[in-house]
Order: structure tokens, then C-alpha cells, then sequence
């Protein structure tokens, strides 16, 4: 487990303040507020602190104000209703007196029933994609040699160490995006071994499950998270879980866009373990404006 995945580990153990009422971190990746996926991920582990041998299967979250990285989150649980095979749960993620995502969680208990599943598409596997390190520090070098006042968040984007690893099937240059196809696939795996605790690998799935969502709906405009006429921003979030997983194997994420429209963009998203099992399903609409020069 390399720093950063454990420090990730640090964050989604939350400080108990009362009952109902829990205490997290936040860390600085790079962006301009906290990253969407730890407030998401924190607010699930609040959640389930309040449940009882009921593991989540669904979590729909609404993203109302920027997160501030210097301060920490207070999780305030309702405990809507407790029942013998669901439970639900609400979560208010407050900082400086404000919520700052609103977060609904529903638990079950495990219970057999029919089966079926979408198959997993033909893919690589990570295996033959190989590490793509070398090639995002080629496209930094390129863009700084064009752009010496490249700001440094940017920089340390490309150049931090990570909580986890990525295999593009065909990954997008972000500083210089064509116009692609409304859909992209992903391998991802946690940078090292996680506990054998399947609450925490659905936590962590999680705070994963928000990687790349909104970027994929800027594909088919030839936009990315870095270009300088676009504000992009998560406006909701939505995750079900299927079945157990690991999020220390290789998982694939299979993403598409539907439709954008009214400066917002819906994208979707199918996870995989490498059985080819389909593990989690999510879906999220972005803000995608398009602003003019100053």
C-alpha cells in the first residue's frame, strides 16, 4: 500500500463526535475544492457507522457547494427508517455551517434471488495496456513547452503520486482533446493490498466511482477538465452496488454519455471485476459551461 492509499484509508475513518454525528478531513488533489468522491465516500461510512450487518447497495447524492480543502466536514446521519431487509439512511455533509452534499444511502440484507447482468465488453486486459505513466508526463512536457505559466495545481495533477493506478483503452490527451466518440473504458485498481473488510471496499469504490465520470461527457466536444473555456463541476452522483468486490484487482469501468443539454452533461457507467462480474453500476450529471474570453 503505497502513502496515498493509506492516507485514503486515514480519511474515510471518521471521527466520531455523537451519536449520528461524524467527523472527516479532506486532502488537496490538485483541483480548485475538495475532490467530489471523498465527500461521497465519507458520508457512506457515516452511513453505515449507523447500520447494523446491512452492507449499502445504492447511494444518490446531490453535490450543493464546493468543498473547502482547509477545512474539515462534519456528517450529521438521519436515521430515516430501520427495516428487516432495507434500511435507509441521510447524510448532510456540513462545512462552515452549510451543507455541502446531501446524500441518501439504502442497506440490505443479503437475500438469494434471480440473476442476470450485462456482459463485460471485449477489452485489453491492464496487463496489455502496460503503464501509461511515461505517456501523461510526455503530454505534461508538450504542454508546458507550449504554456511555461502552466499553474502548478495542474502540474502537480499529473505528478503526484496516486491512491490508485489506471490503464486507459485509449486515453485522451487532456491538453490537446479531439472530438471522440461518446464513450470511454478504464481499468483502475487501488495502489496496493486493502484490509479484507468489504464495507471499506465498497467505501472505496466509492470514492473511485467518481474518476473520469464528468470527463467523459466532454468528449464529444473536444473538452477536458483542463481546457480554459469550460467550467466543469459534478452536480450529482449515483452508485449501486451488485455484488461483492475487491477494489484492490483490477476493476473496469465501462462509461458513456447519452446526452448533454442546457450546459449539463449525463454520463454513465458500468464496473467490472476481471471475471467479467458486474460489480457496481453509477450514472452522474455534470455542469458543462462554456464561458467566453475575458
Amino acid at each position: 500500500m503505497n502513502r496515498c492509499l493509506s492516507d485514503l484509508c486515514t480519511l474515510l475513518d471518521l471521527e466520531t463526535l455523537e451519536v449520528n454525528l461524524f467527523r472527516g478531513q479532506s486532502r488537496d488533489l490538485g483541483g480548485r475544492s475538495v475532490y467530489g468522491g471523498q465527500v461521497i465516500s465519507q458520508a457512506l461510512v457515516a452511513a453505515t457507522r449507523t447500520v447494523d450487518a446491512q452492507p449499502p447497495h445504492s447511494l444518490h447524492a446531490y453535490f450543493l457547494r464546493p468543498g473547502d480543502m482547509e477545512a474539515p466536514i462534519v456528517y450529521e446521519v438521519d436515521r430515516v427508517r430501520d427495516g428487516r431487509s432495507f434500511t435507509t439512511r441521510r447524510v448532510q455533509a456540513i462545512q462552515h455551517g452549510q451543507p455541502i452534499l446531501s446524500l441518501i444511502a439504502s442497506f440490505q440484507r443479503p437475500e438469494a434471488g434471480f440473476e442476470h447482468q450485462l456482459p463485460m465488453p471485449p477489452v485489453p486486459t491492464p496487463e496489455q495496456l502496460g503503464d501509461q505513466r511515461q505517456q501523461r508526463l510526455a503530454w505534461l512536457a508538450a504542454e508546458l513547452a507550449r504554456n511555461p505559466a502552466l499553474p502548478e495545481r495542474i502540474q502537480y495533477l499529473f505528478t503526484r503520486e496516486q491512491a490508485f493506478e489506471f490503464a486507459w483503452i485509449d486515453p485522451p490527451n487532456p491538453f490537446d482533446p479531439d472530438v471522440r466518440a461518446p464513450q470511454q473504458g478504464i481499468w483502475f485498481r487501488a495502489a496496493g493490498q486493502l484490509p479484507d473488510d468489504p464495507l471499506l471496499h465498497r467505501c472505496v469504490l466509492a470514492y473511485a466511482s467518481d474518476f473520469n465520470l464528468a470527463a467523459t461527457a466532454l468528449l464529444p466536444h473536444a473538452r477536458s477538465w483542463f481546457s480554459p473555456d469550460m467550467i466543469v463541476a459534478s452536480i450529482d452522483h449515483a452508485l449501486w452496488f451488485h455484488r461483492d468486490v475487491r477494489v484492490d484487482d483490477w476493476l473496469f469501468y465501462s462509461m458513456d454519455t447519452p446526452t448533454a443539454q442546457s450546459v449539463r452533461g449525463l454520463s454513465r457507467g458500468l464496473i467490472y471485476d476481471r471475471d467479467g462480474r458486474l460489480v457496481a453500476s453509477a450514472a452522474q450529471e455534470c455542469l458543462m459551461r462554456q464561458i467566453k474570453p475575458a
